[in-house]
């Protein structure tokens, strides 16, 4: 059974990608939904609003925060190799790292920084909001399910 340190960093890791799991589940099932239904240009500029808003300490400090923490445990179990846990922590950072982390640099980000050079108003900010949505709420549902795996594979080391 994994204890002291390496329980709390465990446990941290099941806590960090539960809270992101829930962020990016809340933008799936509702949020992008809401937006979808407003008029493009309110659309564009709701979340353009709160892409601006999301890079500030709260959330941050727990999205890149758990990828920290995940890398941590990736290397530590790598190092300790512990007897019991071993697959399960090496896949939740996996899944957290590559699944989270990972796409969230490499297809909602960029989506974003497109999104932020419209002028909401504008014809062509109207004819991608569409495309914007049905695409970035794909990744983000790769995201959410990443997170909400890597939660449970971590909490499955702890038994």
């Amino acid at each position: 059974m994994i204890d002291g340190p390496y329980f709390v960093l465990t446990l941290l890791g099941v806590l960090g990608c539960g809270l992101v799991a829930g962020v990016f589940c809340g933008f799936s099932t509702f949020v992008m939904r809401a937006l979808a239904q407003l008029p493009p240009a309110q659309g564009v500029a709701a979340m353009n609003a709160i892409n601006v808003a999301a890079v500030r300490p709260p959330f941050m400090l727990v999205f890149i925060g758990s990828a920290v923490l995940c890398s941590v445990l990736a290397v530590v179990t790598f190092v300790l190799l512990p007897a019991d846990g071993t697959v399960e922590l090496l896949l939740g950072s996996a899944l957290y790292l590559f699944g989270a982390f990972g796409v969230t640099i490499a297809a909602n980000v960029p989506r974003n920084d497109a999104l932020l050079k419209l002028d909401p108003g504008t014809p062509e900010a109207a004819a991608y909001w569409p495309t914007f949505v049905r695409q970035w709420t794909m990744w983000n549902h790769v995201r959410a399910a990443a997170s909400a795996a890597a939660a449970v594979s971590y909490a499955l080391a702890l038994t």
